[in-house]
């Protein structure tokens, strides 16, 4: 897929480009996200040029990993960071992290739901998931704050800095936003359908 670029009432969604490096680099000295991201730690000046001039191209290229860069619509500094990760046939994954300086201004959950949106809108997305370590409690705000529904823990389902760890596991569909499915959806019976039905 070609790099595209994002609006929001606020934000630009745009794909990070070499000169991120530092800015990327700066946002990832925070304890916050080497504790709760799979971002190396201790994390280097190389590993943020890895990440910008490799990993990221690569991605789109791949069809694979569409990441993005969070700014002010109008220009500024880098806000956060987000992006989708191929989960299977019409499965895509959400990520994201912001700087400290920019948290609890609804930053991310704006630029979640923008993508979300542009997934399900022109990817053929039926299933958005998100994923956090249990404990991860300002993640897991931001994915309700975007729509997702919690759907439970997920044993051994992160892998992060060599070790299996628990994990909320939550989904967002395209009917929670209002919007077509691009496939079908029969969901289960309630206990109590399926009891009086018997």
């Amino acid at each position: 897929m070609e790099p595209i670029t994002l609006t929001t009432g606020r934000l630009r969604l745009r794909p990070f480009t070499p000169a991120d490096a530092g800015a990327v680099y700066e946002a990832c000295q925070n304890p916050a996200i080497q504790r709760w991201t799979q971002v190396p730690a201790p994390y280097t000046r190389e590993d943020a040029e890895l990440f910008v001039t490799r990993i990221v191209p690569d991605g789109w290229r791949a069809d694979t990993d569409y990441a993005f860069a969070v700014e002010p619509l109008e220009g500024g500094p880098l806000l956060a960071a987000t992006g989708l990760h191929a989960r299977g046939e019409g499965v895509r994954e959400v990520g994201f992290w912001a700087t400290e300086e920019h948290r609890g201004r609804g930053y991310v959950t704006e630029a979640v739901g923008a993508l979300a949106r542009w997934a399900f809108a022109s990817l053929g997305v039926h299933r958005l998931l998100w994923r956090a370590e249990v404990g991860n409690v300002p993640s897991r705000a931001v994915a309700e704050r975007a729509g997702f529904v919690v759907e439970g823990v997920e044993r051994a389902g992160l892998l992060n800095k060599g070790t299996a760890r628990d994990c909320w596991l939550g989904a967002l569909l395209p009917s929670d936003l209002d919007l077509p499915s691009p496939v079908p959806y029969l969901p289960a019976k309630s206990s109590a359908e399926a009891s009086a039905k018997a």
